[in-house]
């Protein structure tokens, strides 16, 4: 069986890793199968947006250390130039919302993935832990830039060199991630945080998007232009215009993604 399933339902591309055997730790075939099936959506006009989740008891173990003979002699730069960063990368700039939906434990370089998203929601039991530390390994897969951001340099420094364990409900708090579900509707509640975003405006969240990803880099007054280039770009759509026509005809508006 693949190593990453793929369906679309809904305007959802469902992409899953699937080595529950290996706690969906990555090799190269399923780090490369990825990045392909992050590609088909991105060119897919009936894809308006990605969850990514996983089967099993875990969501993602990171790197597969029993992939070669001697995991003391791995090719740490081709591993993540080709594998790794690629994916992070890819997941940042696709001009769709991306829902990253935690089902169990995210270790190292599936931490770093899981917070990659641009709305992470974990089940209540799911665990976080930058596990690199206690390897003598560093944060990788976008870590050392997602985590400061999100939780202030502060905790993730704390995290990353202790290797402790954050579960769901503390990561909501600290805002790793947006929201923490009930185990037993986890599955039906990320399903329908990812329809619902799958029938918003795909351009304009796709142009909020690229905003919050200039945001950190920006002066105020670039943000400030940037802004208004976009917002002249929004006001162009289709979806726009629905919006304000329904809004008169005190109506819901069927929006198009366009």
């Amino acid at each position: 069986m693949s190593s990453i399933l793929y369906k679309v339902e809904n305007g959802v591309a469902h992409i899953i890793l699937n080595r529950p055997e290996k706690f969906n730790s990555f090799n190269c075939e399923m780090a490369l199968l990825l990045q392909a099936k992050i590609d088909e959506a991105a060119s897919d006009s009936a894809v308006r947006c990605l969850l990514l989740t996983a089967t099993g008891k875990a969501f993602c173990a990171g790197q597969d250390l029993g992939e070669t003979s001697d995991p003391t002699n791995l090719d740490f730069e081709a591993i993540l130039t080709e594998r790794y960063n690629p994916i992070v990368v890819r997941l940042r700039k696709i001009n769709k919302p991306v829902v990253c939906a935690i089902n169990g434990v995210a270790a190292g370089a599936g931490a770093n993935l899981a917070i990659a998203g641009d709305i992470v929601v974990a089940k209540q039991s799911a665990v976080f832990v930058q596990a690199f530390i206690n390897i003598g390994l560093i944060p990788d897969c976008g870590g050392t830039f997602l985590l400061p951001r999100l939780i202030g340099v502060q905790r993730a420094m704390a995290l990353c060199i202790t290797g402790d364990k954050v579960n769901a409900d503390e990561a909501v708090k600290m805002g790793m991630i947006y929201k923490s579900i009930p185990d037993e509707s986890f599955e039906t509640e990320s399903i329908a945080l990812a329809e619902k975003l799958a029938q918003m405006p795909t351009e304009g969240i796709a142009l909020t998007k690229q905003l919050m990803n200039q945001s950190f880099e920006n002066t105020l007054t670039q943000q400030l232009e940037a802004e208004m280039r976009l917002q002249v770009a929004a006001g162009k759509t289709l979806d726009f215009k629905e919006g304000v026509n329904a809004f008169l005809e005190k109506r819901k508006p069927s929006f198009s993604g366009k």
